[in-house]
C-alpha cells in the first residue's frame, strides 16, 4: 500500500480526481443490485421526491449515535 501512496501523491489534482472517477466507477459495475434492491431504492428516492424537507441532519445522527452505548 506505501508504494500505492507514493504514486498516488505524486499526481496531480486533476490526474487525482480522474483516478477518483475511474475507481468510483468501477465499483458501481462491481455493485449490482439485486432486483428488491433497487426497489427499495427506488422507493426511497420518490419518498425523498415527495417529502425533500423531512430529513434528518448529519449532525443529528451523530448526536444520537454518540449517546448509545
Amino acid at each position: 500500500m506505501g508504494d500505492l501512496r507514493s504514486q498516488i501523491d505524486s499526481l496531480t489534482p486533476a490526474q487525482k480526481a480522474d483516478l477518483l472517477d475511474a475507481v468510483w466507477e468501477s465499483l458501481e459495475t462491481d455493485a449490482a443490485l439485486t432486483d428488491a434492491q433497487r426497489a427499495e431504492l427506488d422507493r426511497r428516492i420518490a419518498r425523498h421526491e415527495q417529502h425533500p424537507s423531512d430529513v434528518i441532519s448529519w449532525e443529528q445522527v451523530k448526536a444520537t449515535l454518540s449517546k448509545k452505548p
